[in-house]
């Protein structure tokens, strides 16, 4: 990998990304990191990066239609999309978008420099050892839902297909360790 090459970074951690960004920058990298989509697509609209980090979920967006909007920008994007919360849905969706690879949080710099550089995409996906539970991903699905619906039951019910007691009951139970 040339030294020469700039990087995007686009993580709502901030912590998470000056760390990637400091790593980088020690390698004699370029390096761009922001908190959130918007200025990152400016930023791509205004400069020219071969490769770009982005997190799956950037405060209440998706990275997997800021990925779609990067490629659309600059087609010769490499991306790897990272995630604290895997799954075979969301890796197969950002690979089909054009992300190189999808790595499970929490991953080191030298991880994803290794990834950028295989040239063939893998043919599996690499999950974490100990993957999350059905139940716990069931969980966090419902929290998702019920966010997204502002907190309203009867409509995260519906939106899940489920009876809204249920949903109560279920909301009652505590989160699943993992």
């Amino acid at each position: 990998m040339k030294s020469s090459e700039r990087f995007l970074i686009v993580d709502d951690d901030s912590t998470f990304a000056q760390v990637m960004q400091r790593a980088l920058v020690r390698r004699g990298f370029e390096v761009d990191a922001f908190n959130a989509s918007e200025p990152a697509i400016q930023a791509v609209q205004d400069n020219h990066y071969s490769k770009a980090i982005i997190d799956l979920k950037i405060a209440q967006e998706s990275g997997l239609t800021l990925i779609k909007n990067l490629k659309t920008i600059q087609a010769d994007l490499e991306i790897i999309m990272l995630t604290g919360y895997s799954s075979i849905p969301t890796a197969v969706e950002a690979i089909k978008l054009g992300a190189l690879n999808y790595l499970c949080k929490p991953v080191d710099i030298d991880e994803i420099l290794l990834a950028f550089s295989t040239s063939q995409i893998q043919e599996e996906i690499s999950l974490p050892e100990n993957p999350i539970s059905l139940d716990r991903l069931e969980w966090e699905h419902i929290q998702k839902t019920l966010q997204d619906n502002n907190g309203n039951v009867s409509a995260t019910a519906r939106l899940l297909g489920m009876h809204r007691r249920t949903l109560q009951r279920k909301l009652q139970k505590r989160p699943v360790n993992n």
